[in-house]
């Protein structure tokens, strides 16, 4: 039985003109998009800029979703960090925080070997909370294979793993080796990874327009393969900035769009140029022009 099933929006951090992170805003965005339909939320992860973060920042950030959550949705917190030690930190802090697990990435500022990655999870595992392993071999060193997934799923606490390599050879290669549910991480797998057996997403474009993401993903996983494919298609211009490294830059700016505005990113990332958020409105309009993908 999945833990972690269907969408989980790795919700932005909404922040003011003046750089402040915006409490209020990021409590009214978590409540409407639970209100929208999504099944749960995963706070300080990348999209969220956790990394331009102070330590109290982040721990307001964890704090506030979960607050935002309480007994409606599930919070799986993103544990990033420079080192094994403050990832088991933000673990336990997420913990505290009464998240029902978090999303972990392996070593991020070198290449790993093989049993430094299997000892950071065995400390993140020590934690006693749910893990989702995160593998996105795009931006970091590590690649957290199949064959290595099999062996960190022998931790009792690593459940899932977000699979963000973009290769939908993984997801079938992961089900089949191991016992861990699949969440697929990457937007533009949003259809093939469900047919391909993934129970969850931890989503980003899904922080605008959270309604006819979910009907794709439930059309997806109940294999509707034709009724899935046409709200895709009108989707998949928007999905494919997700992957994208100006990611965050690119839905802050669909969120606005669509009448949930965050405010900018803090630097190093800047405002991009004025013909690449026209390509972005281009795909927007495409997708909202379609009946089920208006945003509410």
């Amino acid at each position: 039985m999945a833990r972690f099933e269907g969408i989980y929006v790795a919700i932005v951090t909404p922040f003011k003109e003046n750089d402040e992170l915006d409490e209020k805003r990021l409590y009214e965005l978590s409540q409407w998009l639970i209100e929208e339909g999504v099944q749960g939320l995963v706070p300080a992860g990348s999209l969220g800029e956790y990394a331009t973060l102070t330590t109290e920042e982040r721990k307001k950030v964890v704090d506030i979703v979960t607050e935002a959550a309480k007994g409606k949705a599930p919070v799986v917190v993103g544990t990033g960090a420079p080192s094994t030690q403050q990832a088991v930190e933000w673990a336990r802090y997420a913990k505290q925080a009464g998240a029902e697990g978090v999303m972990a990435l392996p070593p991020i500022h070198y290449s790993p070997l093989e049993n430094e990655i299997i000892a950071h999870y065995e400390a993140l595992n020590s934690v006693g909370l749910p893990i989702i392993a995160y593998n996105n071999p795009r931006d970091y060193k590590a690649d957290l294979t199949p064959d290595l997934l099999t062996a960190l799923s022998r931790l009792d606490h690593v459940v899932a793993v977000k699979e963000f390599s973009g290769d939908i050879r993984r997801v079938h290669e992961i089900l089949d080796q191991t016992n861990l549910e699949v969440l697929i991480g990457v937007d533009d797998l949003a259809m093939e990874g469900p047919l391909a057996g993934a129970t969850g997403w931890i989503a980003g474009v899904p922080n605008a327009l959270p309604q006819p993401c979910s009907k794709l993903f439930q059309l997806a996983r109940e294999g509707k393969v034709a009724e899935a494919m046409v709200l895709y298609r009108d989707l998949l211009p928007l999905f494919h900035y997700d992957a994208d490294p100006q990611l965050v830059q690119s839905i802050k700016y669909m969120m606005e769009l669509a009448g949930q505005p965050v405010g900018p990113t803090r630097p190093p990332r800047l405002p991009l140029t004025e013909e690449h958020y026209a390509k972005v409105k281009a795909a927007f309009k495409r997708a909202v022009a379609h009946r089920s993908v208006l945003p509410h």
